[in-house]
Order: C-alpha cells, then sequence, then structure tokens
C-alpha cells in the first residue's frame, strides 16, 4: 500500500558538515598519531558497552608502553557492587531511581591511590577501561560510542559493567546502563571534558574513528549555530506497522517498524561530516556541553543537563493497538523514581485511516474498584478485558492533536501514525493491558498494574477529555495556532501554516519542529548566520536557542505545515 502521493525524502543519516575537521579513520593513522604523545601515563576512558578486548587488540597493543593497566581489575567485587548499585534498580525489569553515584563509588578507592602511588610518570603507562580517569594522567583520550548502539550490543549479548550477564533480560540490562552506568559516564565526561586531548569513536566497531578534542568542541560549536537534525533509528514491537516502511526510506523486509526516535538527544547520535569522512557521537553531548547555546538559559535553568522534550514516531499502520497505559503524575516520579519532572506527553496525528481511533481517559461515573478487577482478571489469563466498559474510544484524524497529562489512561489504536511530543523521561510507561501479547522476544511484556493504579486519574473522565484534552486549538494569527499542551504541562506546541516564506522566533529557547505536512521546506537565516536548511516530511529538526529567528520557506506548491514545541 502506498501512503504518500509523492516520493519520500526523508533522510536517514543527517549530517552536519563541519570545515577543515580532520578525522583519522584507519588504524595505522590513529596509531601514528597515539605514538606521537610523550611519555607519562596515557589514558583511554570508555564509555560503558565500548569492546574492550578489540580496543586492546586493535590499538593499545600496538603502541609502545612500559605497562598496562585495566582498571576495572580494581573495581570493586560483583557481590559488592551489586549492594552499591541494587537499591537504584528496584525488583522488576523496567524501572529503577535515577543514580546520583560517582565512579568513586564503583572502585576500591585504596587500591586506586595505591596505584597512583605506584605509577612511574617517567615511563609510559596505559591505562584503559571504564573509570580509567581515576590515575593521574598525563594524556586522556575518550573512547566513546551511542547509547543505541549499546542497545544493540546488548541484544548481541553485551553484559553491564562489573557483571556476567550476556543472557539477562535485555529490559533489565537497558535499565541498569539508564539508571546507573550512563549517569556516571556522564559524570566523568563533565569533570575531565576540559582535559582531554582526542576522541575515539567506536560507534562502528570494524572502524574506529579519532578526531582531537579542539576539532570535536568546534563539532559541538557548530551544532548550535544552525538549525539541525539528530540520527534517527527504528525499531519493530508487536503493535508496529507499515507506514515508516515507505515514508522512512527503511528496509521492507523486516516485519515491521514500530517506532522511530527522531528527536531524543539522550538516545540519538548525530553525525558530524567533512570531506567524505564522518564521526557519529552521543547527542547528549550538545546538551552536556552546549547547553546554553543549545536549550537556552530558561530551559537550562529549569532542567539542567536533561534535555526536556521528545519527539518520536508510533506507527501502527496494518498492526495493532499500543498498550493501554499511564504516566506517573509529577508527584510520584519525584517521589518513587528520584527523577524532577514527569512524563507528559501528546499524539499529534500525523497520519491516519478511516476509522481509526484512540484510546483517551475513562468514561463517567465508572466503577473504579470494578475497572481495576478487571484488568487485574485480564493479566491472569482470566477473561479479556473489555476496554468499552470503562475507556473513551476518540476518532482520529490527520493533524488531530491529543493531549495526555500524566495519569491519563491512554493509547494509540491501529492505523494511526502517531507524532509523540512529549516531556523527556520516556521510560515511565505503566503498562495496565497488552490485549493479551507477548513481546518480540517472546516473553510476556511487562504489566505494572501496582504503579499504575497509583496513578490513574478519574476525573479525566469523557467530558473533561473533549473539554480540554481533543483538539485544544488556539489561534494566534493567520498562519499559527497554539495547538496544546495542556496547563500541567510545561511543553507548549505551535503548528504553522506555510504557504509562503513565514519568520519564526524562537524566543531564545530550543525550538523543536517536524514537518507535518508538505514534500520539503528550506530553513532560513534572516543574517545569513547559517547555510539554508533543508527538511522533508515527517523529518524532525531543532532550532538552538542560539538563533533568534529563522525563516521557513515552503518547496512544495501546495504549502507545508510545521509543528514546534517548546518549554513555556
Amino acid at each position: 500500500m502506498s501512503y504518500l502521493p509523492f516520493k519520500s525524502r526523508y533522510d536517514r543519516f543527517p549530517v552536519i558538515d563541519v570545515e577543515q575537521l580532520h578525522i583519522q579513520d584507519t588504524i595505522s593513522d590513529i596509531l601514528q598519531t597515539m605514538k606521537g604523545l610523550t611519555n607519562g601515563v596515557i589514558c583511554f576512558e570508555t564509555y560503558p558497552g565500548v569492546d574492550l578486548t578489540k580496543l586492546r587488540e586493535e590499538i593499545l597493543e600496538h603502541l609502545p608502553y612500559d605497562d598496562i593497566i585495566f582498571i576495572e581489575d580494581i573495581a570493586k567485587p560483583e557481590e559488592e557492587y551489586d549492594k552499591v548499585v541494587d537499591p537504584y534498580l528496584y525488583d522488576d525489569r523496567v524501572f529503577g531511581y535515577y543514580s546520583h553515584q560517582r565512579i568513586e563509588d564503583f572502585y576500591q578507592m585504596d587500591q586506586v591511590a595505591r596505584l597512583n602511588q605506584l605509577i612511574d610518570h617517567q615511563k609510559r603507562t596505559i591505562v584503559f577501561g571504564f573509570g580509567a580517569s581515576l590515575i593521574d594522567y598525563d594524556h586522556l583520550i575518550f573512547v566513546g560510542l551511542t547509547r543505541w548502539e549499546i542497545q544493540l550490543r546488548y541484544r548481541k549479548g553485551l553484559s553491564n559493567f562489573r557483571k556476567n550477564n550476556p543472557e539477562e533480560d535485555i529490559l533489565k540490562k537497558y535499565k541498569r546502563g539508564y539508571f546507573v552506568e550512563w549517569r556516571v559516564a556522564d559524570r566523568i565526561k563533565e569533570d575531565h571534558w576540559d582535559s582531554a586531548q582526542f576522541l575515539l569513536d567506536t560507534t562502528i566497531q570494524s572502524q574506529p574513528k579519532l578526531v582531537s578534542m579542539t576539532d570535536y568542541n568546534r563539532c559541538l560549536d557548530q551544532a548550535v549555530s544552525q538549525p539541525f537534525r539528530v540520527v534517527p533509528y527504528f525499531d519493530p514491537g508487536v503493535w508496529g506497522g507499515q507506514w515508516m516502511k515507505e515514508v522512512c526510506n527503511l528496509d521492507p523486509e523486516p516485519e515491521n517498524y514500530a517506532w522511530c526516535f527522531d528527536g531524543v538527544p539522550e538516545e540519538n547520535s548525530i553525525r558530524f561530516q567533512s570531506n567524505g569522512k564522518y564521526i557519529e557521537t552521543p547527542s547528549q553531548d550538545i546538551v552536556q556541553f552546549r547547553p546554553l547555546e543549545f536549550m537556552g538559559s530558561h530551559v537550562f535553568e529549569q532542567f539542567g543537563h536533561h534535555f526536556p522534550i521528545r519527539f518520536d514516531l508510533l506507527d501502527t499502520f496494518e498492526g495493532g493497538n499500543l498498550s493501554l497505559q499511564v504516566h506517573p503524575v509529577e508527584s510520584y516520579i519525584k517521589k518513587t523514581f528520584g527523577m524532577t519532572y514527569t512524563q507528559d506527553e501528546s499524539y499529534y496525528i500525523l497520519d491516519a485511516l478511516p476509522g481509526a481511533v484512540c484510546y483517551l481517559g475513562v468514561k463517567k461515573d465508572i466503577d473504579q474498584e470494578a475497572l481495576k478487577q478487571d484488568l487485574i482478571d485480564a493479566n491472569q489469563g482470566k477473561k479479556p478485558f473489555d476496554d468499552s466498559l470503562y475507556i473513551n474510544q476518540i476518532p482520529v484524524k490527520k493533524h488531530d492533536h491529543l493531549l495526555i497529562p500524566g495519569g491519563t489512561i491512554h493509547c494509540s489504536g491501529k492505523n494511526t501514525l502517531v507524532l509523540e511530543i512529549s516531556s523527556c523521561v520516556y521510560i515511565f510507561t505503566f503498562k495496565l493491558w497488552d490485549w493479551g501479547r507477548v513481546g518480540m522476544d517472546g516473553l510476556p511484556r511487562p504489566v505494572s498494574l501496582e504503579h499504575g493504579f497509583q496513578n490513574i486519574q478519574y476525573d479525566r473522565d469523557t467530558d473533561f477529555v473533549y473539554r480540554e484534552l481533543v483538539n485544544h486549538i488556539e489561534p494566534i494569527s493567520d498562519v499559527e495556532e497554539k495547538t496544546g499542551l495542556h496547563e500541567l504541562e510545561f511543553i507548549e506546541s505551535r503548528r504553522y501554516y506555510v504557504k509562503q516564506s513565514l519568520v519564526m522566533e524562537t524566543n531564545s529557547t530550543v525550538n523543536v519542529c517536524n514537518l507535518v505536512d508538505g514534500i520539503a521546506m528550506r530553513v532560513e537565516s534572516l543574517d545569513k548566520s547559517f547555510r539554508p536548511f533543508e527538511v522533508h516530511y515527517a523529518e524532525t529538526f531543532y532550532i538552538p536557542a542560539n538563533i533568534k529567528h529563522v525563516r521557513f520557506v515552503p518547496l512544495d506548491p501546495n504549502g507545508c505545515i510545521v509543528v514546534k514545541a517548546m518549554v513555556r
């Protein structure tokens, strides 16, 4: 089936061009540069998930050295390490508590101190591993890879730090990464950023790439001086659909694609290119190391190094319903998971087939205890859950916008393509009912009735939903509308009708945008401070706070429509 009246130009591998970026992409060139370092301690600080065997065999063993030290040999033993981190991981497959630990908490610091005393800085010593920067170094190389690549390696048998768990449930591995390892690793980067000399990108295992930190900082400067896109990634799901195969130019062979993460700096990557060579690094680096330029002072003061807005696509065309779910209210997520804000969201209907619906809010005057008991019985296999007794089904069509503040029961039905615009604490989904399915791994998908029952807001009934959550549109001008979000949510979304060129103000804050209608559009600088930037249908793009205003120019004779989100 064809879903578009035109050939999609969706770019799966967007890049940011950086002039005179010197990328070394052969082992021989990397070794030649590393051999030029003077004597002393050469520290390779590795992000959790880096292939340490390949690093040692292909690079470290070929460098001149008097001694080579694997720092993780003096980390706390597994049982002792577990005592440190287990309080943050909870006894379930998905959820944990946001860790504020540091790498020192994972190590036998008496042995670290002893090692620092024994090392002779007149000789050449290589130290590598997660935590290598605990050693007093003379040269520092960050060895990195992207979050999505880490997740793919989990699926192939990668163990977590200090765990021999290659076959463990992928969700539990991811939980360790998200709540503990990545937090600590990012704090290491913050502490040592100004001291590092090189970045070694190992995202593509067969082709590591080296850039100087001077050049990499220029990359980040370039990113925040222009509109840009991150590299999207796609994943199948039990409810996944067929729309993205065509629109996002994907491999047609997989059974389906459920998710497209095209606007999640926490997990997306970003490519910087020069002379046909590129490096691929976590887009979170921009949030961490250019927060004011990217997000603006207003957002940074509220959220620090957390990017608060998420855009992603949910495809159920010729697929199935998402799980019936609810997200936590703010007081609950703060108390239970240590997060500072909650997962409010909205569904912008990018496309839908006739008869499509979304489930949103409870029906008026339902029996709350009966709802809970029926969900318990359904999840115990006693009888299917009859959603028609309790949950509103809202008919939806292209360009509808449904608002979903935390505590509101919801899910997208089949035959919809949702642009999900939400706050970016994005793993706190309490599934209530999953229509009797198992996951792609053959295991029952995690259902969280205990959490869910404590967060359902029963005042989000039929009257409330239609009054405040469905197409709550407020005209601003002939070409601009406010489409949400709800007053309980901190994100505001706007819709622009771009028939001719249109100037948009950023209000000195980051603007996250998606071209929701039209073949293509050009984003121009009013003062020529950046080159014209072209976006295509369904692509998400960022306009950094550094940029005060832009001009949208439609490249479709029928005009374009842009949806943007920003922090109020």
